[in-house]
């Protein structure tokens, strides 16, 4: 396995900012060479990225977090060590095959193709995939009417942005429940890896794919006690106040801002738009910063169960507003994406503001955002720039490519 059980208690993150210690991340593989033009949409990519340079952007971005002394733990190699787990074997394989599309003949089939594979190549089927011509012993009517290139179990290109399907708060960890149907199986990987893996024993999950929508990206840690939930294209308000009872009822947090988001492919998160790059100050996206509101979800007494406390729900107001009234502070700085409408709107398309921050005032960001990696130099944050022409095909940026388990406290 990966570590030792002696780390098992290195776990836990309180902010956006504490100094980062260990993450999660998966190097972009075969599930990637999975996409077409014919199907690149509907698995969420906007192009069909050059492969062999997506890994070296990711190794490199990957060398610069280890370089400033983070601790890298692989998605892929997580997950292949689960799979000595016959529970989560089992597991894994149900969810894979879990599809009307299969017919039961079909599903008796690929279930029993995978579970003859070794760990290995067992994880790299459920990441990449398994194409018709790929499964041995295919019948049944659905597998005969297939065409050759169809995927009996689909790949999971999006598994790169690693954010997603899992957010820790405090020493727990939130089992998201993705919103779009390409996207499903992935909290089951995170899932089976939260649950089997010794890295992560005895961690408490505080929520769990079944619940409503709700989404990593949408997370953000702004302070200790303090948690912003996005709601608009995947995380829905349900999901955030489902999120917020159970964060008071576990002494998570004190304050939750609900933060509404345009549901538009450029701002599918609340990441996308604004993320924490000093202990008082966030990087955003002009177009929004003056319009963009939030309101402040508090429980009515001490809580004492998962999901019936009573939440107290004042607003809206304006988000940096109640962001720095929930936080304790003067105000919140903020950081403009670009210094001109049209910049402004590329940058923030290229994921200018999704940042991924190793410490105060030290964030990596993708060096094509000339502009706003000037403005933040410039209000004083230090920026390691990564390379991410082929990363950010699937609109992701150091944020969304990375799920920080343990981060120093403030």
């Amino acid at each position: 396995m990966s570590a030792p059980a002696a780390e098992t208690a290195a776990l836990g993150v309180t902010s956006e900012v504490g100094p980062l210690r260990t993450v999660v991340l998966h190097r972009p593989g075969a599930e990637l060479r999975r996409l077409t033009p014919r199907n690149n949409d509907q698995l969420l990519f906007d192009g069909v990225p050059w492969v062999a340079r997506a890994q070296e952007e990711h190794d490199a971005f990957a060398a610069a977090l280890t370089g400033r002394g983070v601790e890298v733990l692989y998605l892929d190699r997580l997950l292949t060590e689960v799979l000595t787990s016959p529970e989560a074997r089992g597991e894994l394989i149900t969810a894979a095959v879990d599809d009307p599309r299969l017919g039961a003949t079909l599903t008796r089939a690929a279930a029993a193709h995978l579970a003859g594979l070794p760990p290995e190549d067992l994880a790299g089927a459920l990441m990449a995939g398994l194409a018709h011509d790929e499964l041995r012993g295919g019948r049944g009517l659905a597998y005969q009417v297939m065409d050759r290139h169809d995927f009996v179990v689909p790949p999971l290109p999006n598994l790169l942005f690693t954010r997603d399907s899992s957010v820790w708060v405090g020493d727990q960890v939130a089992i998201t429940s993705l919103a779009m149907p390409a996207r499903h199986r992935e909290s089951t990987i995170t899932r089976a890896i939260a649950t089997y893996h010794p890295r992560f024993a005895g961690a408490e999950q505080l929520y769990d794919s079944s619940l409503e929508h709700l989404e990593g990206g949408d997370v953000l840690l702004l302070a200790p006690g303090v948690v912003a939930v996005g709601v608009g294209e995947r995380t829905t308000p349900g999901g955030a106040e489902r999120l917020a009872r159970r964060v008071f009822a576990r002494g998570l947090a004190h304050t939750v801002l609900v933060v509404p988001i345009a549901q538009e492919r450029a701002t599918m998160h609340l990441d996308t738009i604004a993320t924490m790059v000093d202990v008082d100050a966030m990087v955003m996206y002009p177009a929004v910063a003056d319009t963009l509101v939030a309101w402040t979800v508090t429980a009515d007494a001490v809580p004492d169960d998962d999901d019936t406390t009573d939440l107290v729900v004042r607003g809206p107001a304006p988000f940096v507003v109640a962001a720095a009234e929930a936080m304790g502070i003067e105000r919140l700085r903020v950081i403009d994406t670009g210094l001109d409408p049209v910049t402004a709107e590329r940058e923030q398309w290229d994921d200018g503001n999704n940042t991924l921050a190793l410490a105060p005032r030290l964030a990596v960001a993708y060096e094509r955002n000339t502009v706003t990696n000037a403005a933040l130099e410039a209000a004083g944050i230090e920026v390691v720039r990564i390379a991410g022409s082929e990363l950010g095909s699937g609109r992701g940026g150091p944020r969304c490519m990375s799920c920080p388990v343990w981060r120093d406290p403030l």
